[in-house]
């Protein structure tokens, strides 16, 4: 399952330990408090105990990862459509309605599920035993490709270039209504919703509360009171794409979240029974973290999500 790694470095904010750890390393939150539980981090020299602390900007830390255990989730013989493999990564094309790792509700019939078994246990330990592998991710009833690393020199690679934003995201979206600019750019801080801890939302621009996103869209054809856009993400927040088009009163069809579908669209979701976002993780490009290469892939939108796209632009 791969080997202990030692991450170091300096923290880039002053803030509690878990929040500046996160935003300095490849690890969530809760990640890093349980690193700090087991007495895994360090933090000018002196191991950490309390994820709340507080922490000053240029801070040097450590954080010694420990080999992973065997994964609690269990293999499954689940099919996966791989778009491309090596000894270092994969590259999968999620179904929508797939979750991606094992969670509260979602113990087993997972992506990593299904890839432990692809993979015959060959993944990188660095995201612990319940995301064995996991870089990135995309929402459940969201569709599309998802980077997935097999050793622990990839899984490293490619978080650097997650944070440093260098990986090439494209989306393919289905939104209400017309954007008024062909093409544009929805930046702003998102973090969790105060009412509603499982949503996400916008913050006001000087908040010191959650995290710096930029999504870039353009329209690709004007449908029935909707529009086709692409996005391309410069940041990958949770939820990015779909709370960035709500904000602009541009929610994306069918999203039970963060928006409700116009009701003269509602019939047409009704009758072709589409009920989840409009959305597809179309392209995917970034450096080989082994080889160097740079190597791009793409993924035209389901069945479901073409069909929607055809009937909205009769």
């Amino acid at each position: 399952m791969g080997q202990g790694i030692t991450i170091t470095g300096e923290v880039t904010q002053s803030a509690r330990l878990d929040k500046a750890l996160a935003e300095a390393s490849e690890f969530s939150r809760e990640r890093i408090k349980a690193l700090i539980a087991e007495g895994h981090v360090e933090i000018e020299g002196k191991i950490a105990t309390s994820p709340s602390a507080k922490v000053h900007e240029g801070a040097s830390f450590r954080i010694a990862v420990p080999p992973a255990a065997e994964p609690e989730a269990q293999p499954q013989d689940i099919p996966l459509d791989v778009v491309y493999e090596d000894e270092h990564l994969i590259v999968v094309n999620k179904p929508a309605g797939m979750v991606v790792h094992p969670a509260a509700g979602n113990p087993d019939g997972t992506l990593v599920n299904a890839l432990l078994h692809h993979c015959h246990g060959r993944l990188s330990g660095i995201g612990g035993v319940a995301r064995p592998g996991i870089v990135h991710r995309i929402d459940k009833d969201t569709s599309g490709l998802l980077v997935v690393a097999k050793s622990d020199k990839a899984h490293e690679g490619l978080a650097r270039q997650f944070k440093d934003h260098s990986i090439h995201r494209r989306y393919l979206a289905v939104c209400a209504g017309h954007p008024s600019l062909p093409e544009g750019t929805i930046e702003g801080r998102i973090g969790r919703s105060d009412s509603n801890r499982k949503k996400m939302t916008l913050l006001e621009k000087n908040s010191s509360r959650g995290k710096h996103a930029i999504t870039h869209f353009k329209t690709l054809k004007k449908l029935d009171s909707s529009a086709l856009i692409e996005c391309r993400l410069e940041t990958g927040r949770t939820h990015q794409v779909r709370v960035h088009c709500a904000s602009i009163g541009h929610a994306l069809l069918g999203d039970p979240t963060y928006g409700r579908t116009p009701a003269k669209l509602r019939p047409v979701l009704k009758h072709l029974e589409f009920a989840r976002q409009a959305l597809h993780a179309q392209s995917l490009g970034f450096e080989h973290p082994v080889s160097g290469q740079w190597i791009e892939f793409s993924s035209e939108p389901p069945a479901d999500m073409r069909e929607l796209i055809d009937e909205l632009g009769r």
